[in-house]
């Protein structure tokens, strides 16, 4: 049975994905669309129905209740089909919380990896699926932070399983020992979410020698997610979510002569921080459809969480921290932008999908650029290569440093 039953102002009314039946002999009895399943009870309140005619019409019955009609009760719910591939009507909305996505769901026995959990819209993303039994892993650069992050969620709810693994995307070292470290404690990961990014940043290289908004936003994470190809490979239904945005929509990536690592990583005098964060959300994109070709045994979705939230997106400019404080209260809060992000990685009616994107935990089109496939491919490519360079070049500093 599906853990999400959605309010209702009727306790009668079905959960989405569930349908009433009835045998030839009157029975009533309920078809659980997710499960392939079924049962004699209603899945909301638990009652029996018997269905009874006479004189050619049909009685619906309800014995707890006492009361008998004419008129299909079940016609009152019936659900709008809107296509092929999302067929159950929309859940959730804008408005909608992490929390409220995830009422009545047990995530006990899962894991889930999240970065930039200590802080913004990650934190709220490890609280949500915390509160609900997930074992949830915080990937982050700073530790402490990490630690007090944990203590206040702690604070709210005393069982919950949370620990802290050092990571620091401006470092593919770091990455590595962290991936490592994950692997040595755990045998599947359930759950990888892909949060952390930065903003408005001026020029700065990390320690690899890239631009740092387009490694900490997008090369990292894709490194990070290759490390973890066997714990995510090793679970069924496990899923990748991928924070992207809608800026993605505003990149200067057009066409395959674009993905090159000196406009992926360009130098200063051709840097813009608007553009290289728009460019960066683009990859997010292309890399989620090119995951999810490449493991089909995985769930890859790619989303976006709000406009403006209020989180430390904006810490590294004090002209992005104006703009969005005067924003505020026109903007989602931190649990509504946690929504989506938490809609992809655990919604049933998300089973069995792969490579979509999407916005106010609905699937929405991604820009022309973000469905070409040629694109996606050779950003794969030269991602691998920039890796690769890395590594070799950090192996031979390895070496001449031992003669």
């Amino acid at each position: 049975m599906v853990g999400i039953l959605n309010e209702s102002d009727s306790d009668d009314d079905l959960p989405p994905g569930w349908e009433e039946r009835a045998t030839v002999d009157g029975n009533v009895y309920y078809v659980n669309h997710y499960t392939k399943g079924t049962q004699w009870t209603h899945p909301r309140t638990g009652r029996k129905k018997i269905v009874e005619g006479d004189d050619g019409k049909i009685l619906f019955v309800n014995h707890l209740h006492r009361t008998t009609t004419y008129t299909d009760p079940r016609l009152a719910f019936a659900t709008e089909y809107r296509e092929a591939s999302q067929p159950v009507r929309q859940r959730f909305d804008a408005s909608s919380s992490a929390l409220a996505v995830l009422h009545g769901r047990d995530l006990r026995g899962k894991v889930a990896l999240i970065t930039g959990a200590n802080t913004g819209i990650g934190f709220e993303t490890a609280r949500s699926l915390a509160f609900h039994g997930c074992t949830v892993v915080m990937a982050c650069r700073n530790l402490k932070k990490t630690e007090e992050a944990i203590q206040r969620i702690k604070k709210e709810r005393e069982n919950v399983s949370c620990e802290a693994l050092q990571c620091d995307l401006s470092s593919l070292h770091s990455i590595k020992n962290a991936a490592e470290k994950f692997k040595q404690k755990y045998r599947t990961l359930h759950i990888l979410i892909l949060n952390a990014g930065v903003f408005g940043l001026p020029y700065t290289l990390t320690e690899d020698g890239y631009e740092t908004i387009f490694q900490v936003n997008y090369l990292s994470h894709y490194y990070l997610t290759l490390l973890l190809e066997h714990p995510l490979r090793s679970c069924s239904n496990s899923r990748i979510v991928i924070v992207s945005s809608e800026s993605h929509r505003f990149s200067t990536i057009q066409n395959v002569e674009d993905i090159h690592p000196l406009t992926l990583s360009p130098p200063a005098f051709k840097f813009w921080s608007m553009g290289a964060y728009n460019d960066s959300k683009l990859c997010n994109v292309l890399f989620a459809q090119e995951l999810a070709k490449r493991w089909p045994s995985v769930s890859v979705f790619s989303c976006h969480p709000g406009n403006m939230v209020s989180s430390e997106l904006s810490r590294y400019c004090w002209m992005y921290r104006l703009l969005f404080a005067a924003v505020r209260p026109f903007t989602k809060s931190l649990q509504q932008a946690a929504s989506t992000p938490v809609f992809c990685a655990t919604a049933p009616e998300l089973e069995g999908t792969t490579g979509i994107y999407l916005n106010n935990c609905y699937r929405c089109e991604v820009s022309n650029a973000a469905k070409d496939s040629d694109l996606a491919a050779r950003l794969w490519n030269v991602s691998q290569e920039m890796i690769i360079n890395v590594v070799k070049r950090d192996k031979l500093w390895y070496e001449l440093a031992l003669k």
